[in-house]
């Protein structure tokens, strides 16, 4: 079987076809970032990170539109998502924002109007760790109070396209590779009403079309005031929960409402996060919500266009202690080298990492690993699980802010051990973990392609956060960006294991992870003291296997699946 596909650092690219028996030939590291990382990793590698928000010129403040919390709306903060709108090789960043709310909405008189009024942001990446606010002319100010947002290229055009969620309004943004981006919500059927939230895309009928999950949280009412003021405004419970909606991808560039088909709208919940991914391995994604107050769920993909809700039977619906947590961001990840993929989801008191027994059930290892203990003090919101230091163990970020308050939180850093063992080293990671914010949706990705996660923080009602990953000593790393033809153009729902100095790595490509957000849609994968892959094995949706072998680290690798 001939695979083809491009090695590229960067904006440079290269293309090679060969057999699959045959080892990829590796283009040089091409960069002064790309060389500094190719030198082999000390034994003790530290995790550092910095605020680089000034240095880069992302200057982003949140802003809910008043001095004072005074509703659920206005407390439930944003996300962002990396993107490459451009194809230029480099992670772009859009941030959503909120607005000022009419006083039917805001029951304070302590409007905060500022001019311009507070807007969504698009960040062009210019390379030399560098942004330029490029929104003006992307088309990607809406007016309307913009909570999360997602991208995938929904027509297979090549590029990354956007939707934005918000209140009482979401638009899906059609990008015309240009720098410019057109609303086609009703040319593409999409009707969604209500409070729409977290979302995501996955191929849940393998057709090679990317479907399209919408979360919705509850059904808000403005005018309701029965509440005590001590507690700021009424909570999550004191409004009638609602049903998420899925629409089936018809490769046209529409799409069709299958809520009801699919067994998605049996089910009423109050959603904050939404992540899809396989977590059984049966080769079909299936879908995880994040309730804020109600038991989570996980929707069973069964193959024939329907789900079955398993969150009861799974182990995933409840808290530790059995109660509906404050659900925020679920991630999956193989926390430890299995091949099965865990769940870890932050929440408003102990977090929880669920362990995957494969065999349709998942088991809590927060507490006997000390990430619970050490998380209860805080509420936490976005987060991350990524290999912040290259030596081959996921690590765990987490940032933290008040509920119902603006209760400003520090964040805390989880430094994996193996065998699903962490070390809490938030206070040795720098600076920027120990500065106070209130924060919500958080996107990683490597912005400057030297091998490093790094992130960006959305804090409520503040100035944002880009956080550069500044770690010493780090070990080799590949990062993986697929190209399906057969399969949807991003590989969303496509698994990838690396096999190096006799460690096994998995991940699969994802959309929406965390609360609100989107992570780079490249899979990074720390590699220690190796400096070569052993075996680089993908399975797209489609169910073809392809495989590289040697594969030279501390590049960028776009695999692009056999036609």
């Amino acid at each position: 079987m001939n695979l083809r596909f491009l090695l590229i650092f960067g904006a440079v690219s290269m293309a090679a076809a060969q057999a699959s028996s045959q080892a990829p030939v590796a283009s040089p590291v091409s960069s002064a970032a790309g060389a500094q990382a190719a030198i082999a990793a000390p034994q003790a590698p530290v995790i550092r990170f910095e605020d680089a928000s000034d240095k880069a010129g992302v200057h982003f403040t949140h802003s809910f539109g008043s001095r004072q919390l005074g509703s659920l709306l206005e407390g439930t903060g944003a996300g962002c998502v990396w993107f490459d709108y451009n194809n230029d090789g480099l992670p772009d960043l859009y941030v959503v924002n909120g607005r000022p709310l009419d006083d039917a909405i805001h029951p304070y008189p302590l409007k905060d109007k500022p001019a311009p009024p507070p807007h969504n942001h698009l960040y062009r990446n210019d390379g030399n760790g560098h942004f330029t606010d490029v929104t003006d002319k992307s088309g990607l100010n809406p007016d309307m109070y913009s909570v999360a947002v997602t991208a995938a290229d929904f027509d297979n055009d090549g590029f990354e396209d956007l939707l934005v969620t918000a209140y009482g309004k979401t638009i899906l943004y059609h990008n015309d590779g240009n720098g410019h981006f057109t609303d086609v919500t009703a040319k593409a059927g999409l009707q969604v009403d209500g409070w729409a939230i977290s979302s995501t895309w996955l191929d849940y009928d393998k057709d090679g079309c990317v479907d399209l999950f919408v979360g919705r949280y509850v059904k808000f009412d403005p005018k309701y005031r029965a509440f005590y003021a001590a507690d700021n405004y009424p909570g999550p419970l004191d409004y009638e929960g609602e049903t998420n909606k899925l629409y089936h991808n018809n490769c046209n560039g529409t799409f069709t409402d299958v809520s009801e088909k699919s067994g998605i709208a049996a089910l009423v919940g109050r959603t904050m996060g939404v992540t899809a991914a396989d977590f059984d391995n049966d080769g079909w994604d299936d879908i995880y919500v994040a309730n804020d107050r109600t038991e989570n769920f996980l929707f069973h993909n069964k193959h024939d266009g329907t789900f079955e809700e398993v969150g009861n039977d799974t182990g995933t619906a409840f808290g530790q202690n059995g109660e509906s947590t404050s659900s925020m961001g679920p991630v999956f990840a193989d926390l430890e080298g299995r091949g099965l993929l865990d769940l870890w989801v932050t929440d408003g008191h102990y977090n929880r990492l669920l362990h995957n027994t494969g065999k349709m059930a998942f088991e809590d290892m927060g507490a006997a690993n000390g990430v619970s203990q050490t998380n209860a003090q805080y509420v936490s919101w976005g987060t991350g699980v990524y290999d912040f230091d290259n030596d081959g163990l996921l690590d765990i970020l987490i940032f933290h802010g008040g509920l119902i308050h603006l209760y400003p939180q520090e964040h805390t850093l989880f430094r994996g051990l193996g065998n699903g063992k962490f070390a809490d080293v938030s206070r040795e990671a720098g600076p920027v973990l120990s500065v106070r914010t209130t924060a919500r949706g958080a996107c990683f990705g490597d912005y400057d392609n030297d091998g490093k996660v790094d992130a960006f923080l959305v804090n409520l009602g503040d100035k944002g956060t880009l956080v550069h990953n500044v770690s010493t000593g780090t070990g080799h790393w590949i990062a993986i960006q697929l190209k399906g033809t057969r399969s949807n153009r991003d590989g969303i729902g496509a698994r990838v294991e690396v096999l190096a100095a006799g460690k096994r790595q998995t991940a699969e490509r994802v959309a929406s992870s965390g609360y609100l957000s989107q992570d780079d849609s490249r899979l990074h994968f720390g590699l220690g003291a190796a400096a070569t892959i052993d075996k680089l094995t993908v399975r797209w949706p489609s169910g073809r296997e392809q495989t590289l072998e040697k594969v030279a680290a501390d590049r960028i690798l776009t695999v692009e699946e056999p036609k």
